[in-house]
This record gives structure tokens, C-alpha cells and sequence, in this order.
């Protein structure tokens, strides 16, 4: 209960300092951005590895490989 107390303490003294026209992301913001693209960088390179080392050959159709029967003469 105290932490709350505390909180609530601290929330009109952070909102003094804070200037509403000159808000920006700081620092942090930078750290989260920066880790995020370096995690979609690292994944893009796993995917490139893996779908590298994909061989993939289509098997015939067993039905189109089939030699289709030839038409039968007609008589006239």
C-alpha cells in the first residue's frame, strides 16, 4: 500500500516538469528502436539461411506422365 501512497505522491511532482510542447522519446525510445530493428535484422537473416537450404523439386504428375490412349479411326 505504501508503494501506491508513493506514487501517487510523485505523479503531480512529474507532471510539473514535464513540458506538454517538448515531449520526445529520449533515450529509451532510442534503446527499444534500436533493439527491435536489430532483432528483425537477425530474423530476416535466419529466414535468408534456412530458405536457402531448401531444395525443393515438384514430382511429376503420375496422371500427365501417363501416355494417353490414341484416338480411334473413324470410318466413313
Amino acid at each position: 500500500m505504501s508503494a501506491h501512497l508513493a506514487l501517487t505522491h510523485l505523479v503531480p511532482l512529474a507532471a510539473q516538469e514535464l513540458d506538454k510542447n517538448k515531449v520526445t522519446p529520449g533515450v529509451l525510445g532510442f534503446v527499444v528502436f534500436a533493439v527491435m530493428a536489430a532483432a528483425v535484422w537477425m530474423l530476416m537473416k535466419s529466414m535468408n539461411r534456412h530458405m536457402g537450404k531448401v531444395t525443393f523439386e515438384e514430382a511429376p504428375d503420375p496422371a500427365a506422365a501417363a501416355p494417353k490412349p490414341a484416338k480411334a479411326a473413324t470410318r466413313e
